[in-house]
This record gives C-alpha cells, sequence and structure tokens, in this order.
C-alpha cells in the first residue's frame, strides 16, 4: 500500500526564509504519528504542507496519492487540518459552520447532527453564531466539523489547546476511533505525554527537517549530525 504521505527533500518558503529545508518523511496508511519540536522547529509548516497550503519550492511529495506540485483541489477535500486559527465563520452559527465544513469537503450531511451531539454542541449552542463562543467552544466547533468530514488524513496542530480536561479526553477517543477506522492522523503537540499515548511513532522535527525517528535507529555515538543552529516556522 503507498504510504499516506510521502516527503522528499522537501523545501518550503515564506519569501526567502525557510519553513521546511529538504525534510524526508513517510507515514503509512492508518499510523498515527506525534511531531514534537521546539517552537519555530517546522511542526505547522510540515502539517501546512501536507495539507496543501504551503506550496513546496523544491523536492517532492505526494500525499494521498496525490503530487503536492498538481491540482490540490481534491486532495483538500479529504484532509481535515485542525490549526492554530478555528476555519469558522464568525457570523455563521455552529451548526451552520459545521454543515458547511461538511459540504465542502463532500461529505454525508447526515454526520453533523451526531458530531455536534458527540462535543456537547447540540443544544442551544448549535444555533449560536461562532464569534459569541468562548475559545474552547470555537475549538470544539472546529473538531465537530473535522468528525462530520470524517476525513482520510487528520492533520491536527496542538489539538488539545483551549479545552478542559473532559473535552481532551473526548478528543482523544475521537483520535484513537478515527485511527480505528482506517484513517491517518498526524498531531503536532508539546504534551508528549498526553499525545504520546495517542501515537504509535514519534517524530522530532528541528530546523525545517526531520532530526529524529522512533521508527528509525539512533546512528552510532560520534556520527550524528550537527544541530541545526536556524529555527524555522
Amino acid at each position: 500500500m503507498a504510504p499516506a504521505i510521502r516527503l522528499r527533500s522537501a523545501v518550503a518558503l515564506a519569501g526567502h526564509y525557510p519553513l521546511l529545508s529538504g525534510l524526508d518523511l513517510d507515514v503509512a496508511a492508518g499510523e498515527v504519528v506525534l511531531v514534537r519540536g521546539a517552537n519555530g522547529a517546522g511542526k505547522s509548516s510540515l502539517l501546512r504542507v501536507c495539507a496543501g497550503l504551503i506550496p513546496l519550492s523544491g523536492g517532492g511529495g505526494e500525499v494521498l496519492g496525490v503530487d503536492l506540485y498538481g491540482d490540490l483541489r481534491q486532495l483538500r477535500r479529504r484532509i481535515g487540518l485542525l490549526g492554530h486559527a478555528s476555519g469558522l465563520y464568525d457570523d455563521l452559527t455552529v451548526e451552520d459552520n459545521v454543515r458547511f465544513q461538511v459540504r465542502a469537503g463532500r461529505g454525508t450531511p447526515g454526520a453533523v447532527g451526531p458530531a455536534l451531539e458527540q462535543l456537547g454542541l447540540a443544544g442551544r449552542l448549535r444555533t449560536v453564531a461562532v464569534h459569541k463562543l468562548s475559545a474552547g467552544q470555537r475549538r470544539r466547533t472546529a473538531i465537530a466539523a473535522l468528525v462530520a468530514r470524517n476525513p482520510e488524513l487528520w492533520l491536527l496542530d496542538e489539538p488539545h489547546a483551549g479545552l478542559d480536561s473532559e473535552h481532551r479526553d473526548l478528543l482523544d477517543n475521537l483520535v484513537r476511533a478515527a485511527a480505528a477506522g482506517g484513517a491517518t492522523v498526524v498531531l503536532a503537540s508539546h504534551e508528549a505525554e498526553r499525545a504520546g499515548l495517542l501515537a504509535e511513532r514519534t517524530v522530532t522535527v528541528g530546523g525545517g527537517t526531520v532530526v529524529a525517528d522512533s521508527s528509525t535507529p539512533p546512528p552510532p555515538r560520534g556520527s550524528e549530525p550537527e544541530a541545526q543552529a536556524a529555527h524555522v516556522a
């Protein structure tokens, strides 16, 4: 089976500033991978490249079999990205936001109600405009949209941010259920203990490239490459 993500010497730039600097990564279909690294290491940029939101400037890559230099509109329908920004429309209600994202992803309209129910949004909150929500309620709305879309690839950037303990546990269960259903999950998180319980593999990013991978034996002592001094977003 082809990998869900395959990047080779991937380079991504913001102007002349390197976001990714020759990154190699394979993620198998159905795998759950934790991406770790310091602030500015390239974690968010990696997820956004995989989502087709940041173009490659060099190297190559495929996500879900789609060439990252090709037409990415079909790819975006198959991917769910939970980023720092909610991706919600402030003037739409909670339910309308979720329905809009399901339509955009060509999902099943019947999945909207159950997703709202799971995230505790099926009561009065479903008719509330997003701009009136708390940060945690916005996060739950974005998660509900992701769940309702049921994408093949989940890209989660600090997914527990803004959630209380109850909803953090709920999110973990939703990620496990998605993986059990065959979805591939890549999550970037500083919460190594919690996120590590979800993932079967940990990839560490630094300087816009992979510097360690738990699936790869460490190099012999004395052969480690010099740490990269440059930190990228």
